[in-house]
């Protein structure tokens, strides 16, 4: 795409990327920057760390995945931001928040040791460590299409009564493994266990991200360009196929 007239700036935080980015989450940031301005847009991408103030006007938020530990140390800042979070949840402010910072989002993580992490309740979810790690790749139908990923967590999540789960697992173990639900949305907050990075590997799930910010932050909406997706979405169709049908795609 030309470079044009900007069409404004999104402000894109993202939450504790030192202690919660070990899975390589820090490319949903990335992808979603990226894209922003693919599409005319400018991206103001702010880390916020422990003991710092949350960026006022957040227009979209996103956090990783990270070790027990590290739940540990950014667990009383995130109390402490924890009513601007929920006001700008309640708002619709979209937020993607993966693994680790999943498992804060909703009511508690009892750790496999008994320590028990309360959470914001965004959510309505809650989990329990385990010993046996739930890993491999993962395919997803959701409201965005199938979606694609890599879990790779010990924790098992069950969803409150009425809680929408972020998509139905086709292959994987997802949230807990027994009940075939996978993540957790409400309003715009999603909240999943994919690594990958999902978001480059899901180009439609990014843009529904950016829409909600882009709609949200300007009277006029979304404006997206035309955008050529061809490799990320040949990769994301040879994921599906393979784990579905057990077979490559033929060229």
């Amino acid at each position: 795409m030309a470079r044009g007239k900007s069409k404004g700036t999104i402000r894109l935080v993202h939450l504790y990327p030192k202690e919660m980015s070990i899975y390589g989450d820090l490319g949903n940031t990335r992808c979603l920057a990226t894209r922003l301005r693919r599409h005319g847009y400018e991206a103001e991408v702010v880390e916020h760390h422990p003991g710092t103030e949350l960026t006022p006007g957040a227009h979209l938020i996103v956090g990783g995945g990270g070790q027990d530990s590290g739940q540990a140390r950014v667990e009383k800042d995130l109390e402490r931001n924890g009513p601007l979070l929920k006001s700008l949840a309640e708002d619709g402010t979209p937020m993607l928040m993966i693994c680790g910072m999943y498992q804060l989002f909703g009511n508690d993580f009892l750790t496999v040791d008994g320590q028990r992490l309360p959470g914001l309740g965004i959510l309505d979810v809650t989990t329990r460590g385990n010993k046996e790690r739930m890993i491999g790749p993962v395919v997803l139908d959701t409201p965005h299409g199938q979606v694609v990923g890599y879990e790779n967590h010990s924790g098992a999540t069950t969803l409150g009564g009425g809680q929408e789960p972020f998509g139905t697992v086709r292959h994987g173990r997802g949230n807990n493994g027994k009940d075939g639900s996978e993540g957790a949305r409400r309003h715009h907050v999603y909240g999943t266990y994919l690594h990958g990075p999902v978001l480059p590997a899901n180009a439609q799930f990014a843009d529904a991200l950016i829409k909600a910010a882009v709609d949200r932050a300007f009277s006029r909406g979304f404006e997206p360009e035309d955008l050529d997706d061809t490799l990320a979405d040949e990769a994301q169709q040879r994921q599906i196929t393979r784990l579905l049908t057990g077979r490559n795609k033929p060229h």
